[in-house]
């Protein structure tokens, strides 16, 4: 599925980006869920595309999609002479598999599409060594979908050992053995993420990490409270690897700022599972900055996502909610009820520093709330 850049449209697969509201969304703007998606896609540089969305009463085990809507899609991928379809949802190997035979074309899911993306927005060697053992784990899952022909002893009779192994299960052990690998190399690289976070933690270096879904505007808000330049454009995921600036309010230190890689609603497992240790940093900050997009519909669903993860991480951190992009609302004041409800909170817009100012105001008095409650410790306490 992936695609170069320098290709027309044309040249690239006709591909349908096949959205579908099932029963578990509860969304609360589908059209939102559905744009998502079909960024998703751009952001993956599909090109050459048609979009079709549907909704489904009921998941069926074998095909995922119920036999009516199978049929409509069917008919839909012949009259297009579609090659590829590309699910909005998460498929087992079986669904993706038979899918892939009813349809007579290639088949992804979202896993596939995320994973595809991390892998083009991976820069540093520690984004790249997840984001690998994540595609690795992925790969072994879909094993069992990939033809009869990977079930076929590749051993001889006579020989000691008997049949001998698999070409399936010589695959799974390639790929775990890969993945062993990989993993060291990660333990490595976490290694000097600990000393580094030591040598802050001994030095009392507050730490405060930016959070939140996917787009909100996190990179932007890091440039304009440190004066970087860290890549900040406006498609999802376009930071993936942590990036870490020393932050200043009226000329003095308040400590580091660190900008995180942003989530998005039914994240891939593997993913989770492969970024946890970096994700883990998250235990070692002082303060989480939540970016919210206020002007996307779905905002508290994104809330809750975010929410989701934390817990999963068993993260319980001070937090203060963000809510970014405010000069995209006409009318503001009515959304001052809602966002009430999460508490402490910020109405910001990332366009300047100006419109940061409730936030940096923020940050100002947490700092010397904390600096005057560290003074009140003795040096063994403060130890």
């Amino acid at each position: 599925m992936t695609r170069e850049a320098q290709y027309n449209a044309t040249d690239y697969p006709k591909t349908l980006l096949l959205g579908v509201q099932a029963p578990y969304n509860h969304t609360k703007s589908i059209e939102t869920y559905f744009e998502e998606f079909v960024n998703l896609a751009k952001t993956n540089n599909i090109r050459n595309y048609e979009t079709l969305f549907i909704k489904i009463r009921d998941i069926d085990t074998s095909y995922f999609l119920t036999k009516g809507k199978l049929n409509d899609v069917k008919e839909y991928c012949d009259k297009h002479e579609i090659e590829e379809v590309v699910f909005s949802e998460m498929l087992t190997c079986r669904q993706e598999s038979n899918l892939s035979d009813f349809f007579d074309c290639k088949i992804f899911d979202r896993t596939q599409l995320i994973l595809e993306i991390f892998d083009k927005a991976a820069h540093s060697a520690e984004g790249k060594t997840q984001v690998a053992i994540a595609m690795l784990q992925f790969q072994k899952t879909r094993l069992t979908g990939q033809g009869i022909h990977l079930d076929q002893q590749a051993g001889h009779r006579g020989m000691r050992g008997g049949f001998g192994e698999t070409t399936k299960e010589k695959e799974r052990r390639h790929i775990e053995n890969t993945m062993l690998k990989l993993k060291r190399q990660l333990e490595a690289l976490h290694h000097n993420r600990e000393i580094q976070r030591k040598q802050r933690i001994n030095n009392q270096i507050p730490h405060i990490c930016i959070i939140g879904y996917t787009n909100a505007g996190k990179s932007t808000i890091l440039n304009a409270l440190t004066k970087s330049n860290v890549l900040a454009e406006d498609k999802l995921f376009a930071t993936l690897d942590t990036t870490t600036r020393e932050l200043y309010i009226n000329k003095k230190k308040v400590g580091v700022l660190s900008d995180t890689v942003g989530f998005i609603q039914q994240l891939p497992p593997h993913l989770i599972a492969a970024f946890k240790s970096t994700l883990s940093e998250l235990q070692y900050a002082d303060l989480l900055i939540h970016v919210i997009d206020l002007s996307d519909p779905n905002w508290e669903s994104h809330i809750n996502v975010v929410h989701q993860i934390l817990r999963d991480l068993d993260i319980h951190k001070e937090m203060v909610y963000a809510f970014n992009k405010i000069d995209k609302i006409p009318a503001i004041e009515t959304l001052y009820g809602p966002v009430s409800t999460y508490q402490p909170h910020v109405l910001v817009s990332s366009l300047n520093k100006e419109g940061l100012q409730s936030l940096i105001e923020f940050i100002a008095t947490w700092d010397s709330r904390n600096k005057n409650a560290d003074s009140e410790l003795t040096p063994t306490e403060q130890k």
